[in-house]
């Protein structure tokens, strides 16, 4: 049986029905496999269902699903608030949460009552420490990061971080879940903001400091990146597509762990304070009030 055949048989679950979450359970349920979406809120499972039917309809009008594949992968798909139900046959339990770490230590208790002993637990966390929150489980050897980019369906990359006991069978696994798939990989040992997310904080924070200072508006800031270095999008437009809380709460952790260059400029921290989050909220950096009406 081939690989990606046999995967197909293997189930995951996706804990958290955020911009993240609703896009990892998406790519799953698009490979073939029997997904489920969780969580503690309704209103988010309707609103992850109304993107992913979204998503696959997209799909199907560019020619990339036939009709009856759309059909068969969506009935593979649950949305449910029932964690015990959908993580008592899991294979892959992926944590798609906020970045907080005392958050995730409590998703991850939950997480090792309810699921089979073999279940491979893994963090769709940007900074933190899948050691602690391995070291929370009976299965330490079993937990591994899985940072997913955004959006998922169209960035073709997982970063993958061991933690210090996470075992070799374990990554050789994920890698598995990964090509099928269709992502590339990169496999890292575990430090705080790993590769991506360091390099990105730094640019997007220095872009706030950038701006608080006047050197130039955000437009000319973001076309100087695009332009002069190549970047697919500005620090400020990246900012506001994962959410300048997210950037926030990762630089928090960031300037916790390794000091003082990740401090968060305190103009991004006044627009996080002000609800400006970025297009989740209609508005961040720029106003996407009128592109959602």
């Amino acid at each position: 049986m081939e690989e990606g055949d046999r995967l197909k048989e293997q189930s995951v679950a996706i804990i958290g029905a955020g911009v993240m979450g609703r896009g990892i359970a998406y790519v799953f349920a698009n490979a073939g496999m029997k997904t489920s979406l969780i969580d503690v809120k309704e209103t988010a499972l309707i609103e992850g269902k109304k993107e992913i039917d979204r998503l696959f309809t997209e799909s199907l009008e560019r020619g990339k699903i036939t009709k009856k594949q759309m059909v068969e992968r969506k009935n593979q798909l649950t949305f449910t608030t029932d964690w015990q139900q959908a993580c008592a046959e899991v294979d892959l339990l992926v944590e798609a949460v906020p970045e907080n770490m005392e958050l995730k230590r409590n998703v991850f208790k939950q997480m090792d009552e309810l699921a089979p002993p073999d279940c491979i637990f893994a963090t769709n966390t940007s900074t933190m420490s899948p050691t602690e929150l391995g070291s929370i489980t009976n299965r330490p050897d079993q937990v591994i990061a899985m940072h997913f980019f955004n959006p998922v369906h169209k960035m073709k990359f997982i970063e993958i971080a061991k933690g210090m006991e996470t075992s070799e069978k374990t990554v050789r696994k994920v890698q598995e879940f990964a090509r099928a798939i269709g992502k590339e990989t990169i496999v890292i040992n575990e430090f705080p903001g790993f590769i991506t997310s360091r390099i990105s904080a730094l640019i997007g924070n220095e872009a706030f400091y950038m701006l608080q200072e006047g050197v130039a508006a955000p437009e000319e800031i973001d076309k100087a990146m695009k332009l002069g270095l190549n970047f697919p999008m500005g620090p400020f437009e990246l900012g506001d597509l994962v959410g300048l809380d997210t950037r926030l709460n990762n630089l928090k952790y960031l300037h916790e762990k390794l000091g003082e260059k990740y401090r968060p400029a305190p103009l991004l921290e006044q627009y996080v304070a002000a609800g400006r989050l970025g297009r989740k909220t209609g508005r961040g950096v720029y106003d996407y009030s009128e592109k959602q009406n």
